[in-house]
């Protein structure tokens, strides 16, 4: 199988340091360009990064130089986990310089032309490149980006629900981990015995309008918005990873229980029919316990890519809630970015890449 070549833009962060272990002898994609600011850019990955993984750096990595941010890359596709003001300067120039991009970043989610992308939910989405390449004269590259990673739980939970029975409001309370600060992210004397009801002026902008572009309609190349109106309540709480979402929703159509989790359980979308390696089979893991979903327990399900769904009853002002928890920079970061590119190269629509990797490569090896 001819590999695709792939860098990592801010490859020294906490969220770039996931994309490296995550692409480390990927069956599809072939890491050879770290990527980072001019401060780390000619110092060997380990010497230039505060690996804070608990896994070990992979020692191959270890000894790869950091390369500057420019758009000569010799690489095919970039993963991108710049802030995001230089996600918006730099994704762009990547975009118009032939490579594709998939974005962690918040700086093109919400462009009408760009995927925002998870793959169980709305692989359709992906029909938007044809217009973003034309709109903006980009013959090769591309943008696709992930979700914000609290929108991430609330929405695959709510994707099996809202095509049988229309989701019309959300109430959405989110217990974010101190992770999705990034590093060193919230000063420990702000947090510990303490929760912060205030996450950033954006969050709860993204909690918002986010899963509404998600589970919206692709039409005539623009998404049409799912029309939810979504109540949602950020705080970051003291627990490293996880973020962890209650949620009540009101239907169109009133469905039992018994409905929601027959939907639930019966779930099996794309990217687990074709068995992509980074999908999480299930997808949605349900916990019958009363006091599950946990952070402490439950954010590493399927590797980390599962979303784990419990406490489901009924709702004495809408219709049901629940509690939804999804690992926070695995699947809500680089993982979610990973196998956005995974379905891509499933797909066929990455042959281009395929093939120039291959031409590229020495004896056609």
């Amino acid at each position: 199988m001819n590999k695709i070549k792939v860098g990592v833009l801010g490859a020294t962060g906490a969220v770039g340091q996931r994309f490296a272990q995550l692409l480390t002898d990927h069956p599809y994609f072939d890491l050879v360009v770290l990527a980072a600011s001019e401060r780390s850019a000619g110092k060997s990955y380990q010497e230039a990064t505060h690996w804070i993984l608990p896994e070990p750096m992979p020692a191959h990595l270890a000894e790869m130089t950091v390369e500057a941010m420019t758009t000569d890359l010799d690489c095919q596709l970039l993963f991108s986990a710049l802030p995001t003001e230089s996600a918006r300067e730099w994704e762009s120039q990547y975009a118009a310089a032939g490579y594709g991009v998939f974005s962690n970043a918040g700086a093109h989610r919400m462009d009408s032309d760009v995927p925002l992308l998870i793959p169980e939910v709305n692989p359709d989405h992906l029909g938007l490149l044809a217009h973003q390449q034309k709109n903006r004269g980009w013959e090769r590259g591309f943008v696709v980006t992930n979700p914000n990673c609290t929108s991430i739980p609330m929405t695959m939970a709510l994707a099996p629900l809202h095509p049988l029975f229309g989701v019309e409001t959300v109430i959405a309370t989110s217990m974010q981990a101190v992770s999705g600060a990034g590093y060193p992210g919230v000063p420990s004397l702000d947090v510990i015995d303490n929760i912060i009801p205030f996450v950033a002026e954006s969050e709860e902008i993204k909690m918002n309008q986010e899963p509404n572009k998600m589970l919206g309609r692709l039409t005539g190349g623009q998404v049409e918005p799912a029309g939810m109106n979504i109540s949602a309540h950020c705080n970051r709480v003291p627990v490293s990873d996880g973020h962890l979402v209650t949620v009540s929703v009101s239907f169109k159509e009133k469905p039992s229980l018994g409905d929601i989790m027959e939907a639930w359980q019966t779930w099996r979308p794309l990217p687990q029919q074709m068995a992509l390696p980074s999908a999480p089979q299930p997808p949605l893991v349900i916990r019958a316990e009363p006091n599950r979903p946990q952070p402490k327990l439950d954010r590493n399900s399927g590797a980390g890519m599962a979303t784990s769904v419990g406490r489901l009853r009924p709702c004495e002002v809408l219709d049901v809630r629940f509690v939804a928890l999804a690992h926070n920079t695995i699947r809500g970061a680089a993982g979610g970015s990973v196998l956005n590119a995974e379905l891509m190269y499933a797909q066929g629509t990455l042959n281009g890449f395929k093939a120039r990797a291959a031409k590229a490569a020495p004896n056609g090896k």
